[in-house]
């Protein structure tokens, strides 16, 4: 049964995705979990939908899991606990291999399984007050699932550096670290995504976000000439989409090309 922890708007082709549990700091409960699932797959397959944007009510984006419902699972099976691990990897399996860029909007902390949240997305915005944390050190947790994707966006010896301390680190440490794509102040934070948003829409093709998006997953687990293999074939599949047949003729037809 849907609880709400998610609330859902579609408005000029962007999706809206707001965490709805600030009493909880947007903790990642089992249910919200569930609900953040459903709710992101309705705008993968939403038509009208071409850009997914993640935000927050309250004053904390995420704080990460939730601790209560997690000391109430350490008496579960191996079994049971290899299911709810699943479980919250799904979502950001969902997130990463969306064929539609996916953009966090970060006001408030950002720790553990929130970071991850947060910086898997394609594009993340945050505000001057924003922070980041890896957290789970320092309760004798690990991060086991948000490292898979942190290690591909920045390498291991950043991902060391942060996984290890548990430190919290400020939005400019994060730019640094490539883990987000700019930083605006609160009040024009969500005016700077939507106009970021609505440039996605209107300036770049659907297929080509989804394709580009599949590649940038699938290649980095190739070798070299496999790789470069893939990379010629999903080429050619892309000369003979609609989109690249629109976008070249209007290139070269001189005209004015709205997507």
């Amino acid at each position: 049964m849907m609880e709400n922890f998610v609330l859902y708007e579609l408005n000029e082709r962007i999706a809206w995705i707001t965490l709805n549990r600030p009493e909880k700091r947007n903790a990642l409960s089992y249910n919200f979990v569930a609900e953040l699932k459903a709710t992101i797959n309705l705008a993968i397959h939403e038509p009208n939908c071409k850009v997914i944007v993640l935000k927050s009510a309250g004053e904390t984006f995420c704080s990460g899991a939730d601790l209560e419902s997690l000391q109430k699972l350490q008496s579960n099976t191996y079994d049971e606990n290899l299911e709810d691990s699943k479980h919250l990897q799904e979502l950001f399996l969902m997130i990463y291999e969306s064929p539609k860029p996916v953009i966090s909007m970060v006001d408030g902390q950002a720790f553990a399984g929130g970071c991850g949240l947060a910086t898997i997305c394609d594009f993340c915005f945050a505000s001057h007050n924003a922070k980041f944390a890896y957290t789970e050190v320092k309760i004798g947790f690990i991060p086991a699932i948000v490292m898979v994707f942190l290690l591909r966006k920045i390498g291991e010896q950043a991902a060391r550096r942060i996984l290890l301390t548990g430190d919290v680190f400020d939005v400019e440490t994060a730019k640094d670290l490539g883990l987000i794509h700019a930083i605006y102040e609160t009040e024009i934070l969500e005016e700077k995504v939507k106009e970021f948003a609505l440039r996605l829409c209107k300036q770049t093709s659907a297929q080509s976000l989804a394709l580009t998006k599949e590649m940038i997953s699938k290649v980095q687990n190739l070798g070299l000439y496999d790789a470069l293999q893939y990379a010629s074939e999903m080429n050619a599949k892309a000369r003979a989409s609609d989109d690249c047949k629109k976008g070249i003729s209007a290139f070269l037809n001189k005209e004015k090309l709205q997507w």
